[in-house]
């Protein structure tokens, strides 16, 4: 498989514009509050009829310090006292879940994100993987995918060995940006130092991957300090990488405000900046995997790429698309058997219903026959940049050129443009239609509204 990436910017800007990420069609914007926990049963029934392997994903909210660019569900505070009704209230949701679900059935991967998972101590971690072991089948080798966010600035070597004890085999590491000024204009010090001996702790305990988290449109950016910023850290040459496009937002998230406007990078230096990261990162031996991830050749996701078989997901890039994903904890997403569901967003309404013995729904979706056909369009092109009319065809019993007729017909002008090529047999998407792969999906959303401003820039 041809995995390259061409920049061209007067492409780009032609068909820069906002648009959804696609880690779920629909997107989570058509979840619904007529969905409720008895539809979620009904759901998890049809899933224990279909069985599989299972997927888990933890939110755990609190974070000591604001990053003043995060745009997460998060609580910020010190005290880790504070983390105490919140577990207690998601130990009973782990029983209420685990208790619907088929026993039978493996946790191929888990995952806990945040907020900062490891604002918990060891004790208050050990409590929370032991809670879901006793109502989840979780795997006792260390063949499954068990992943967790760290902030190096609340991580040590000895943490690291713990969260190795508890079964973890992936990190990611949160770093943005280890510019000085960068950092303060942000409110997020964190020091060279620091995150290379987390780095280095993992290796060491036999952690199989490693990922960094770095944005790129921080205020005071130039492509000249974060060359710099990657020169660091390829030289311990993470597994993957994930480099998020900085959204801008201060009208709806309150933290963002506390940035100076002023400090923010232009359109052009974001671009740049981008030009630069995307050749650096080539030229370094790593895969452009999509949107905005790269990963070694011998990294799963690119492996799964090469052999058609990636996923994606409310995390992002997937190895695992056979499992069924169960969100825990306040504002997770899942997707079981065909529908999406979304806990409650406030530790207040969370607390209410466990207190209650009910499930924490706040709202949902069930996916009719066309939502489950697009979604299946979608995924190939944003995981694989290629599409099957056949296979398609085949899976679902339609004809493809009859049923996507107007589609088709939108993108002959991405094809005139050169981002694609469509023949009798597919679609395929070239080297410079690729970090626009977004613009060639939202071709096939049927809920798309002309205002898309809700969603970032695709570039």
């Amino acid at each position: 498989m041809d995995q390259s990436v061409k920049f061209d910017l007067d492409l780009i800007h032609r068909y820069d514009k906002s648009g959804p990420r696609y880690t779920s069609y629909p997107t989570a914007l058509e979840l619904h509050y007529g969905f409720t926990a008895q539809d979620y049963q009904q759901q998890i029934k049809l899933s224990n009829e279909r069985g599989g392997p299972l997927s888990l994903y933890f939110h755990i909210p609190f974070c000591d310090t604001v990053c003043y660019y995060c745009a997460c569900n998060k609580i910020i505070t010190k005290n880790r006292e504070h983390a105490e009704p919140y577990l207690a209230n998601l130990f009973k949701e782990i029983e209420f879940q685990g208790a619907l679900f088929d026993k039978k059935r493996m946790v191929n991967q888990l995952h806990w994100g945040g907020g900062t998972p490891t604002f918990l101590d060891y004790e208050q971690m050990s409590r929370l993987m032991a809670a879901t072991r006793q109502h989840f089948n979780l795997k006792e080798d260390d063949t499954g995918e068990y992943s967790i966010e760290i902030d190096p600035r609340a991580t040590d070597d000895k943490t690291i060995k713990q969260l190795r004890r508890l079964g973890f085999n992936r990190i990611s590491l949160g770093v943005q940006d280890f510019d000085p000024a960068v950092q303060q204009a942000v409110n997020r010090i964190q020091s060279e130092a620091q995150t290379f001996a987390v780095l280095d702790a993992a290796k060491k305990e036999g952690f199989r991957s490693t990922s960094i988290d770095l944005i790129y449109g921080l205020p005071l950016q130039t492509v000249a300090s974060f060359s710099v910023t990657l020169d660091k850290i390829l030289s311990v040459a993470p597994d993957r990488f994930s480099i998020f496009n900085y959204a801008h937002l201060p009208a709806r998230f309150k933290t963002q405000r506390q940035i100076n406007d002023a400090d923010m990078p232009n359109a052009e230096v974001k671009l740049d900046i981008l030009q630069m990261i995307i050749r650096r990162l080539l030229d370094a031996g790593y895969v452009y995997i999509g949107m905005d991830h790269f990963a070694k050749p011998d990294d799963e996701l690119a492996i799964a790429q090469r052999e058609n078989k990636l996923y994606r997901n409310f995390q992002g890039y997937s190895t695992h698309s056979d499992c069924d994903l169960i969100g825990l904890g306040i504002t997770s997403i899942g997707r079981v058997a065909d529908s999406y569901v979304q806990n409650v967003k406030d530790l207040t309404a969370y607390d209410a219903l466990i207190s209650q013995g009910e499930l924490p729904v706040f709202k949902g979706f069930v996916l009719n026959a066309d939502d489950k056909l697009r979604r299946a369009v979608i995924t190939q092109l944003i995981c694989h940049f290629s599409l099957s009319f056949s296979d398609i065809e085949q899976a679902y019993t339609i004809d493809f050129k009859h049923y996507f007729s107007s589609e088709l017909n939108a993108l002959k002008v991405m094809r005139d443009d050169g981002l694609l090529v469509i023949n009798d047999e597919g679609i395929q998407v070239l080297a410079v239609g690729r970090l626009l792969i977004r613009n060639i999906c939202m071709i096939f959303d049927a809920y798309l509204k002309a205002n898309t401003e809700q969603f970032s820039k695709v570039i």
